[in-house]
């Protein structure tokens, strides 16, 4: 089992910058590939980054050149910093871990509560 609770969310507004943050704790976190994934209200949860224990990562496609995903094995962090926020970035945003670095949520084993980021106009 692996539990995982995200921190850093809050309203911020267009044009402004993020750092999502995650902690892990249970089974050996450098197993494991962390990604984030977010849904917006009545909407899919959707993919946003990920990254494996060798520093491979994915991006989606949507968000790519406004993110930047990392992650500390040592501290059992993984982070994602968002910037250049939009008002359609504004969604819950689940941290993740899967066995394999994989951009779809069929593939994550554990999930977070999630963190909402609200972007104003």
């Amino acid at each position: 089992q692996v539990q995982l609770v995200e921190s850093g969310g809050g309203l911020v507004q267009a044009g402004d910058s993020l750092r999502l943050s995650c902690a892990a704790a249970g089974r050996t976190f450098s197993n494991y590939a962390m990604g984030w994934f977010r849904q917006a209200p009545g909407g899919e949860r959707r993919f946003v980054a990920a990254l494996n224990w060798r520093g491979s990562k994915v991006y989606a496609d949507s968000v790519k050149g406004r993110v930047t995903i990392s992650r500390d094995n040592a501290k059992n962090t993984v982070a994602v910093q968002r910037d250049s926020l939009k008002p359609e970035d504004t969604a819950v945003y689940y941290c993740a871990a899967s066995r394999v670095l994989s951009s779809t949520a069929a593939a994550v084993t554990y999930w977070g509560q999630g963190t909402q980021v609200t972007v104003s106009s």
